[in-house]
C-alpha cells in the first residue's frame, strides 16, 4: 500500500522540476531582445535557441520515458535536474550565440529528463481518482512560474540577461538534493526489458529532419530543393520506424497507445492545441516591446494575464475532471481558447492594453480547462508499465506542435515584412506604431493569430471525439486495441 503522505512529497518534487523549468522558459523569451544585443547575434540564432530546446525536448522524451518505464523513474528524474542545473550555469557563461545555443542544448537534455519523468512519478503516487486534482496542482504551480516568469526576467534583465540563468543554480541545487532525498521507486521494475535502439534511431533521425524543414522551409521556400529532399527523407525513415515497431516485442514508442480511441484523440488535441498556443507569447513579445515600445519588465507585466487566469482554472478543472471526465471540459476549454485568439486576429498598433489583456485572459481559461484533464485521462487510461512513455508521447506531441507553431508564425510573419525591419523590431531600433513595415507586420500577425485559432477549433473537435475511459481492471498489463 501507498504511503499516503508521499503522494504529496512526490508532487511537490515533481511540481518545483516544473517550476524550474518553465521560470526558465518563460524568462528567456522576454529576455531575447537583450540576448541578441549583448552576444551581438541574428534573428537566426535566436530562433534556434527558442526552437532548438523544444526540438530537443520533442525527440529525447519518448526515449526517456520508455528508458524509465525499464529502469526507473527516480535516477532519471534527479540526473536530468542536475544537467539542467549545469546547463544553466554555462548558459550564464556563454560568450556567444552558438556557445548559448549548445549550452541550451545540454539544458534541454536535462529538462527532458525530468519532463519525460514528471507526471509518471505524480501517476504512479496518486490514486486514480485523485490524478486530476494532483495533475492540476501541478498545472496552477506552472501557471504560477508563467506569472513570474516574464515579470521576473524583466526585472533580471535590466541588471544583465545573464542573470535569468544564474538564478537557476541554487535553486536547481535544492531541487537535485530534494529529489535525490525524497523520491522512491513504488512500482517493481520489470525484467528482462530490451532497449529498441533500431527504432529510437529511425525515430530520432526522422523527427529530427521533418522539424528541420518545417522550419527553414517558410524561410527559405517550401519549393526549394533541399527542403524537398529532407521531407522525403523523413516521411520515408518514419514509415520504416512505423513498420519496426510493430514488428518488436518491446518497441520505443508503443503503437498500440494510438489504437485506443481515448488516447488517440487525446494525443491528437494535445498536438494540435501546441500548434495554436506555441508561439503566442513570442509574437506578442515581438508586438509589446516593438509596437507598443515597452521595456523588458513592463512587457512581462502585460504577459501575465494569460498564465493568472490558467493558475486558476487548472486546479479547479483537474478537481471537476476527477468526477466529471476530461471529454467535455477539454473540448469546452479549447474552444474558450479559440474565442481569445479571434480576439487577437483584430490586432493592431491602436489595439488598447486592455483589450489584450480581456483575450489572453479568456485564452488562459481555456488553457487551463484543456491542460489539466486531458493529461489526467491520458495516465489514467494506461496500465503503470506504461506511464512513462504514456507521459513521454504526450510531451512530444505538445512540444512538437509548439516547434510547429513557432515555425510557422514566424515563417509567416517575416515573409511580410524584411528581414532588417524584422530584426529591427525584435532588438528595438524600431520602436513604436510609426515606421519600417508596421503595416505588413501587423497583417503578418494577424495571419498567423488566425492559423492558430483555427488550429485551436480543430483540437476542440478532435478532442470531442475521444470515447468511453478504457478498463484496466482485467488486464492491468496489455492495452486494448480498439481501432479508432
Amino acid at each position: 500500500m501507498k504511503n499516503i503522505s508521499y503522494k504529496w512529497i512526490a508532487l511537490s518534487c515533481t511540481t518545483l522540476g516544473a517550476l524550474f523549468s518553465v521560470l526558465n522558459g518563460s524568462m528567456l523569451l522576454i529576455s531575447l531582445p537583450d540576448i541578441m544585443k549583448g552576444l551581438n547575434t541574428n534573428m537566426g540564432i535566436i530562433m534556434w535557441i527558442v526552437m532548438g530546446y523544444m526540438l530537443s525536448l520533442t525527440i529525447l522524451v519518448p526515449a526517456i520515458g520508455r528508458i524509465a518505464d525499464m529502469f526507473g523513474r527516480k535516477k532519471l528524474y534527479v540526473s536530468g535536474f542536475a544537467i539542467f542545473t549545469l546547463g544553466s550555469l554555462l548558459c550564464g557563461l556563454s560568450n556567444t550565440g552558438l556557445q548559448l545555443l549548445i549550452y541550451r542544448i545540454v539544458q534541454s537534455v536535462g529538462g527532458s529528463l525530468m519532463v519525460a519523468n514528471s507526471t509518471a512519478i505524480v501517476a504512479d503516487a496518486f490514486p486514480k481518482n485523485e490524478l486530476g486534482k494532483a495533475l492540476g496542482i501541478n498545472s496552477m504551480v506552472v501557471s504560477i512560474a508563467s506569472v513570474i516568469g516574464p515579470i521576473l526576467g524583466g526585472f533580471l534583465t535590466s541588471l544583465g540577461w545573464r542573470y535569468i540563468f544564474y538564478i537557476n543554480v541554487p535553486f536547481g541545487i535544492i531541487g537535485t538534493l530534494w529529489a535525490l532525498i525524497q523520491l522512491k521507486e513504488l512500482d517493481k521494475i520489470p525484467e528482462g526489458q530490451k532497449f529498441d535502439l533500431k527504432g529510437t534511431l529511425l525515430f530520432t533521425i526522422g523527427l529530427l529532419l521533418f522539424l528541420i524543414a518545417l522550419s527553414f522551409g517558410g524561410f527559405v521556400g517550401w519549393n526549394n530543393k533541399s527542403i524537398i529532399i529532407l521531407f522525403i527523407i523523413s516521411i520515408i525513415m518514419m514509415l520504416v520506424f512505423i513498420h519496426v515497431e510493430n514488428s518488436v516485442e518491446q518497441p520505443m514508442l508503443d503503437l498500440r497507445l494510438f489504437k485506443t480511441r481515448i488516447l488517440a484523440f487525446a494525443y491528437g488535441s494535445t498536438l494540435l492545441n501546441g500548434i495554436a498556443r506555441g508561439a503566442v507569447t513570442f509574437l506578442l513579445i515581438f508586438y509589446l516591446q516593438g509596437l507598443k515600445a515597452m521595456d523588458p519588465l513592463k512587457a512581462g507585466i502585460f504577459l501575465a494575464p494569460f498564465a493568472l487566469s490558467m493558475m486558476f482554472v487548472s486546479p479547479i478543472s483537474g478537481f471537476l475532471s476527477d468526477k466529471y471526465g476530461a471529454r467535455g471540459l477539454s473540448s469546452i476549454g479549447l474552444l474558450i481558447s479559440a474565442i481569445g485568439l479571434l480576439g487577437f486576429v483584430r490586432i493592431s498598433p491602436k489595439t488598447s492594453l486592455t483589450e489584450l489583456i480581456i483575450w489572453m485572459l479568456i485564452m488562459g481559461f481555456g488553457s487551463g480547462m484543456f491542460f489539466s484533464p486531458n493529461t489526467s485521462e491520458i495516465m489514467g487510461s494506461v496500465p503503470p508499465d506504461r506511464r512513462g512513455i504514456a507521459a513521454g508521447t504526450r510531451t512530444m506531441m505538445n512540444n512538437a506542435g509548439q516547434v510547429i507553431s513557432i515555425a510557422l508564425s514566424m515563417a509567416i510573419v517575416s515573409s511580410s515584412i524584411t528581414p532588417e525591419a524584422m530584426q529591427a523590431l525584435f532588438v528595438g531600433t524600431q520602436v513604436g506604431s510609426k515606421g519600417i513595415a508596421i503595416a505588413q507586420f501587423i497583417s503578418g500577425l494577424r495571419e498567423a493569430f488566425l492559423i492558430s485559432m483555427i488550429f485551436s477549433l480543430i483540437a476542440s473537435f478532435i478532442s470531442y471525439l475521444r470515447g468511453p475511459k478504457p478498463n484496466w481492471s482485467e488486464n492491468p498489463h496489455k492495452i486494448k486495441t480498439e481501432e479508432t
